[in-house]
């Protein structure tokens, strides 16, 4: 029987962090940012495996400082992330060849805060549409600037959402966008671009604002606020 499965990118290096250490490893409340990610995963009874991406040079550290330090057992491989985000999912979607996928949830690791009900929305929403994302509607008022800095028009709040993460697939149809568009050069920097750029619908659901990715300093901040919610949930 083919199953869920989550694949979580952890192999950014996140520059803007201004940190000496990859930014997943940073502690909340004496655990690394990535754990909590894994764990609302690895906790959630629709998903049955996850494939965790990592630098090279950072693989064994997150395989004994976290997988095995938290008997994450779910955590079916660790693989090397690519030069980009979109090569760093392929490496995933390929170690997925060796089980039986039909939906996969592709999550950033920096986005600590997801929730059981984001998943599981996510692949209700997946089995109807072959493809959807999470996200909420801005809260500010955006602005489209030209290139001297003038605005020159204000979109409709209503019309626009800010994506997040997971975003989920039907695996075969997510495998086969991503051959492509290596195939064609084509680089996107966000999966529902992938499968958009094939042609195919991408639905959106409601996400979470305390679903944050964490970025900046600033966000990390944020985090320490947000976490002991989290926890009570």
């Amino acid at each position: 029987m083919e199953g869920n499965y989550a694949i979580i990118l952890a192999a950014g290096k996140g520059k803007r962090m201004n940190c000496n250490i990859n930014k997943q490893f940073i502690k909340i409340e004496n655990k690394p940012v990535l754990y909590y990610s894994i764990d609302t995963f690895s906790k959630n009874e629709l998903i049955d495996g996850i494939i965790l991406v990592c630098a090279k040079d950072e693989i064994e550290y997150c395989r004994h400082e976290i997988v095995e330090r938290y008997n994450f057992t779910k955590v079916l491989d660790i693989v090397e992330g690519g030069a980009e985000r979109q090569d760093s999912v392929l490496n995933a979607l390929e170690s997925l060849k060796k089980h039986k996928c039909n939906i996969v949830l592709i999550h950033d690791g920096a986005r600590p805060f997801v929730t059981n009900r984001i998943l599981n929305d996510g692949i209700k929403y997946c089995k109807i549409y072959n493809a959807c994302a999470c996200g909420v509607k801005p809260k500010d008022t955006i602005k489209i600037k030209n290139k001297d800095g003038f605005s020159i028009d204000t979109v409709n709040r209503e019309n626009t959402v800010l994506v997040q993460t997971p975003q989920c697939f039907n695996y075969k149809i997510i495998l086969d966008c991503h051959e492509k568009i290596l195939q064609q050069h084509i680089r996107v920097t966000d999966d529902t671009a992938v499968v958009e750029y094939c042609g195919n619908k991408v639905f959106l659901y409601a996400g979470s604002y305390d679903n944050i990715k964490i970025t900046t300093p600033e966000d990390l901040q944020l985090s320490n606020r947000i976490v002991n919610n989290f926890k009570n949930n």
